[in-house]
């Protein structure tokens, strides 16, 4: 089974066979707050959002890369993290997923300790360990050498990708992250690893083409954003960063 194709006018063309553009669904979920929806807008935009609101149902992004020759399509699925948004549509989450990133907040335990649920989410919806996965550290630039035993050490963090088959990333979608930074940790000094965003996006499109079997896509591209609906007006929420 191949990625979903993409094909730009008529299909007997022969142009339209040269400009064929292999699009990948990437799900991006974690729990609220960790920061899916301003990473995947500097992963598709490269802009970090003045302003963000808790997503309601799953927004969509996309990105194009060209790769060895090869136009790639990035069609990041940004989900919503809390139950009462996301649980008529999780159905939808997971059909013809390409690949998941795993979202947590360096700075936040519980968000780290939350993976847990989101992978056996993945399990239920059987989603097997062909899917690549990638486990993404997020917001890098709030670590603070003070607070270490408050905030997610990265050798948890790669014990975890160990243990579970994933790609480790740190990054911030808010700055652009300078590799090898230093922080103090009582006496020692450490290096963190800190990525740019940029890395994470070629690890994803690079494993993907080389991917040598992949989920059909029922659809060929998707735009815009599903929004729950309810009599009620929808509710939002603001927050810095969700």
């Amino acid at each position: 089974m191949d990625s979903s194709l993409e094909f730009s006018g008529s299909l007997g063309s022969v142009s339209s066979l040269l400009t064929r553009c292999r699009t990948f669904k990437v799900l991006v979920i974690g729990d609220s707050g960790v920061g899916k929806t301003c990473l995947t807008h500097r992963l598709c935009g490269g802009e970090f959002p003045c302003r963000s609101e808790a997503t309601i149902g799953v927004d969509f992004r996309e990105r194009v890369l060209e790769i060895d020759g090869e136009k790639i399509k990035l069609q990041l699925w940004d989900t919503a993290g809390q139950e009462r948004f996301r649980k008529s549509m999780v159905q939808h989450y997971y059909r013809n997923v390409h690949a998941v990133l795993f979202i947590y907040d360096v700075t936040c335990p519980a968000s780290f300790s939350g993976l847990t649920s989101w992978v056996e989410e993945c399990r239920q919806h059987s989603l097997g360990q062909d899917i690549p996965r990638f486990l993404v550290g997020n917001k890098s630039d709030l670590r603070d050498p003070k607070k270490t035993d408050s905030q997610v050490s990265q050798e948890r963090a790669m014990s975890f990708c160990k243990a579970h088959g994933m790609i480790f990333f740190e990054t911030s979608a808010k700055d652009l992250p300078k590799k090898g930074t230093s922080g103090q940790q009582g006496s020692k000094q450490a290096l963190y690893q800190q990525d740019n965003v940029e890395d994470i996006v070629t690890a994803v499109s690079l494993k993907l083409k080389r991917q040598k079997k992949l989920p059909t896509a029922n659809s060929l591209a998707y735009s815009g954003s599903f929004k729950l609906t309810n009599k009620k007006k929808a509710e939002k929420e603001p927050m810095t960063c969700c």
